[in-house]
């Protein structure tokens, strides 16, 4: 695989999970981790990824100030975060984790809507404590700086304690084999808690995320109680996912 080829390659992987470890990738295109690494440097001084140790991530998943056309399938992730806030009612409590839909939704939620928000992601609670009428609650103490979201075992005990109406998911990949995963071991332990906490499960994620997988599972499919993507619930890409008794938005 050309250089040129392999670069594309990541910052496609990059756009479309936001997180992107150098090991997978290696795997994925059967080249050394050293050919990764330089790659990814390369990107990172051109500012097309924000370098970590053992991967990337997008520049506009790690900026909360990014622009709209920094975020990547910015219109889609819109179109779900306009569907996604019709399920939340005045007087729920809702759970969330991250990511740029997650940002969208919040921006997204009516002035009028009185509600609890609980989330660890620093960008989401940002968005959330703008907002007029809505009960902000922060989880846990130990932050990722790479996903800047609160992790290990303080935020998963805080999240164990509760019995919210709503889990609101951002999700990295999904299929039906496997369910929802994720490349980020701390953060699949408290969207696992997140999960047990609460009454109802809904994911969102752009279509392109639809049957893929990444290292770690979140959940099985049949976890799931609701998908929202950015296409129409009879589109045939969810067909198989209807059949499994997911409610698709």
């Amino acid at each position: 695989m050309l250089k040129i080829e392999r670069q594309s390659f990541i910052l496609h992987q990059v756009n479309l999970h936001n997180k992107v470890l150098s090991t997978d990738l290696s795997k994925q295109m059967k080249v050394s981790d050293d050919t990764i690494r330089r790659d990814i440097q390369q990107l990172s001084e051109e500012g097309r990824v924000i370098k970590f140790h053992g991967g990337a991530l997008s520049p506009s998943f790690h900026n909360t100030h990014a622009s709209s056309n920094d975020v990547y399938a910015y219109h889609q992730k819109k179109i779900i975060a306009q569907k996604a806030v019709k399920l939340i009612k005045n007087g729920m409590f809702v759970l969330t984790t991250g990511g740029t839909t997650i940002i969208e939704m919040a921006r997204a939620l009516p002035q009028d809507l009185h509600a609890t928000f609980i989330s660890g992601s620093i960008p989401a609670l940002a968005e959330y404590i703008l907002h007029p009428n809505i009960n902000v609650i922060s989880i846990g103490d130990k932050i990722s700086k790479d996903s800047k979201i609160t992790v290990g075992s303080d935020a998963i005990s805080r999240i164990k304690e509760l019995k919210v109406d709503l889990c609101i998911l951002g999700v990295s990949a999904i299929n039906l084999e496997n369910g929802v995963s994720d490349n980020d071991w701390e953060i699949v332990q408290v969207k696992r808690a997140m999960i047990e906490a609460s009454q109802k499960v809904v994911c969102l994620t752009i279509s392109e995320k639809i049957n893929s997988r990444q290292p770690f599972q979140v959940c099985e499919i049949k976890k799931i109680d609701t998908l929202i993507t950015e296409l129409s619930p009879d589109d045939a890409l969810l067909e198989p996912y209807e059949h499994t008794g997911i409610n698709l938005i």
